[in-house]
């Protein structure tokens, strides 16, 4: 009779040559893939910024790879619907996500029930690309500078009014956050999108909300809102003649983000082909530029990099809802 420690050295071994041979065979799988179209799920409908700079980033892919990617718009629920579908599909590096800044960084500490988990359930490829928002206010309102907003606010604790698109949208949590860091008090008027916010900011019925620089530049050089302060750390590269909170307020900043996920068990040499292909078009100068055009900052991060960054954001996002007190029904 062998003796059990024989035994468990003999399958030991066994295990070790079996993962000897699957790692053998994941350079070829990594060199065969993609060997069908790649399906790339935005949670949201077209037009949207995410779906906008992710749809131009799937036809450069296509140039590159043997295979088309499939842009498949799967909206609903702010969001949730897509990425739990996207977190249940076969981990098999045919299946990208976009994840962003409101269903990756704020849902999982505002949706009490989100059917999937952020962290746990996806492999973060990289961010694609940042954005900021921005204070802007009707020209009406007699403050033009952050200073100036943050004397009147002061003056008149709860009675300057807010717009954004909706509670728990990174509008409405960025001005919790400003608000929160200056020491003073907004009122929020939230709203079903932001569409009709700034209508109602452009009519003057909402003195002020945060919107995003991309949505607000047309109104911004028509002249029907005045900027006062953008909520990147630095300066935004489109109006780069408005502050950042920033420089009033040392260390507040606020972005929204769009990246690429893929389900969590994806083999890591497809990932890593993924994050090495895009990564390499958004630092390529004709990329970078078109992303800029579309209203975004091209943002290539390593693997490491695009999931400590989500985990980041879920820290920050949760310290301030739990702050101000936001809390959805999933």
């Amino acid at each position: 009779m062998f003796p059990y420690p024989d035994r468990r050295r003999f399958l030991g071994a066994g295990l070790s040559l079996a993962g000897a041979a699957m790692a053998g065979r994941a350079p070829l799988a990594a060199e065969n893939w993609p060997s069908r179209p790649v399906r790339l799920l935005i949670p949201f409908p077209p037009g949207q910024a995410t779906d906008t700079i992710l749809r131009y980033l799937a036809e450069e892919l296509s140039k590159q790879w043997p295979q088309r990617v499939v842009v498949e718009n799967r909206a609903g629920g702010a969001g949730v619907v897509g990425m739990e579908a996207g977190a249940r599909s076969a981990p098999d590096g045919y299946t990208l996500i976009a994840s962003t800044s409101g269903t990756n960084g704020i849902h999982p500490s505002i949706i009490p029930n989100l059917p999937y988990d952020a962290v746990r359930d996806f492999t973060y490829v990289t961010t694609v690309f940042t954005v900021p928002l921005m204070i802007v206010v009707h020209p009406s309102f007699a403050p033009s500078t952050l200073p100036e907003l943050l004397a009147a606010a002061k003056a008149d604790p709860g009675g300057i009014h807010y717009g954004s698109g909706g509670p728990g949208t990174s509008q409405h949590l960025a001005a919790e956050m400003f608000a929160s860091r200056a020491g003073i008090k907004l009122a929020h008027v939230p709203y079903r999108g932001s569409g009709p916010a700034v209508a109602d900011l452009i009519a003057g019925n909402i003195p002020m909300m945060f919107d995003s620089v991309a949505s607000a530049l047309p109104h911004i050089q028509g002249g029907r809102i005045k900027p006062i302060a953008v909520t990147s750390a630095a300066r935004a590269p489109q109006l780069p003649e408005v502050p950042a909170i920033a420089e009033t307020l040392p260390g507040y900043e606020a972005i929204g983000w769009g990246g690429l996920c893929v389900p969590a068990a994806t083999p890591r040499a497809v990932v890593e082909r993924v994050n090495a292909d895009v990564t390499a078009l958004l630092r390529d100068p004709r990329i970078a530029a078109r992303v800029l055009e579309l209203g975004g900052a091209a943002a290539p991060q390593t693997i490491e990099e695009a999931n400590s960054f989500v985990a980041s954001e879920i820290r920050k996002w949760g310290d301030v809802a739990r702050a101000a007190g936001v809390s959805l029904e999933g």
